[in-house]
């Protein structure tokens, strides 16, 4: 089916409180097609009368599917998809609003919706828009600011989602998208509102920036029938930059003066000295690192670290292939010939490969820091 025949859908997400649902209440006041809205939220939206009112045709009869008590990108992915399935039979609807959690990543809603539509050539949908709300007056306080958290980020239990996380899954959003709206931005005077506006442009290279208060932005800007281009929208943020280009020497650089540079080493860490380097010798020049690692007292477990801006997190996230049995291993090796490039005798596949971004820091003091966290018996 030609792309101009099928039915594109526009993906909203953002952090809690950032102004989703104000956004797609604007967005539907001007929209002259017939909609098809599914909201993963934990409460209903709240469409407006005055919507109701002033788009009868196109809103009062069109089916909302809601999506509650968990995230379209994880535990509710195959209920989201069976909706979008049922979506793409209804003649009667010409565009699709997605209002994602607050919790939700946009890269696996989108990796998903992605999915389905290579399993199904004929579907008459297809991902157009992800569009990033952001809150300008929590951007600037959690990132620009010695200002303490707002009390509230301590009361945050969404699906277990700890305060450690809650920088790094909004960065997250921030890197994976192809229009943000930057909101709230009354809050701010101009000054402060410029910084924001930076650090939102070094975390997204590529996307428009839109700055809106009480999500107030014309339809037109942020819908588009041209397909979402994962590869492009996946390779550039900085962290993909950086894993791109693995030699840890130059990294990349863009007008605002970040670089970035891989650190990489087939020894663990001991867990002690790497979490006390984290949480107590952590370089402020540092805005964003990611990344794969290790520790000697885990050795079967691949870890997860993750920081951005004073937040980080490390999370159990896999096995390494070189714990499984041998029947196990020998299969997957031989399922995937590339494996055996990188395979070492005594490690298997366990490696330290992580990612660092970052401002006038030294490169050479931080990998010195980071040989220091190695574990000594590894080592001897």
């Amino acid at each position: 089916m030609n792309k101009t025949q099928k039915k594109p859908v526009v993906l909203i997400t953002g952090y809690l409180g950032s102004g989703k649902t104000t956004l797609l209440n604007n967005l539907l006041k001007q929209e002259k097609r017939r909609v098809a809205l599914i909201v993963n939220d934990m409460g209903s939206v709240n469409i407006d009368a005055e919507i109701l009112k002033d788009n009868r045709e196109n809103v009062t009869e069109c089916p909302m599917f809601e999506l509650q008590n968990g995230c379209i990108c994880c535990t509710l992915r195959d209920e989201f998809i069976e909706q979008i399935e049922k979506i793409s039979k209804l003649d009667s609807v010409e565009v699709v609003f997605v209002e994602a959690s607050g919790i939700s990543d946009p890269g696996a809603v989108s990796a998903s919706f992605l999915a389905y539509e290579e399993d199904n050539p004929n579907t008459s949908v297809y991902l157009t828009s992800v569009v990033t709300v952001v809150d300008a007056d929590r951007i600037y306080r959690e990132f620009l600011s010695d200002l303490k958290k707002r009390k509230e980020d301590d009361k945050v239990d969404e699906n277990n989602l700890s305060n450690q996380e809650i920088s790094t899954l909004i960065v997250d959003q921030i890197e994976f998208c192809n229009f943000i709206v930057l909101n709230k931005c009354d809050l701010l005077d101009e000054k402060q509102l410029e910084e924001v506006h930076s650090i939102v442009r070094q975390f997204q290279p590529r996307a428009p920036i839109f700055h809106t208060t009480k999500g107030m932005i014309e339809l037109d800007k942020i819908v588009t029938k041209e397909p979402f281009d994962f590869e492009q929208i996946d390779s550039s943020s900085a962290i993909q930059k950086a894993i791109n280009s693995l030699e840890g020497t130059k990294g990349c650089t863009d007008e605002y003066g970040i670089t970035s540079f891989v650190y990489e080493e087939k020894r663990p860490f001991n867990r002690e000295k790497f979490l006390n380097f984290v949480n107590e010798n952590y370089p402020k020049s540092l805005i964003r690192a990611k990344g794969y690692i290790w520790f000697s007292d885990a050795d079967q477990d691949v870890q997860l670290f993750e920081q951005a801006g004073r937040n980080s997190s490390v999370m159990e996230v896999s096995y390494w292939v070189d714990a499984l049995v041998d029947e196990q291993k020998n299969e997957i090796l031989a399922n995937n010939p590339d494996m055996k490039e990188n395979w070492d005798e005594e490690f298997g596949d366990r490696e330290n490969q992580i990612v660092f971004i970052g401002k006038g820091y030294d490169q050479a003091e931080i990998k010195s820091a980071l040989e220091k966290c190695l574990d000594e018996k590894a080592i001897a």
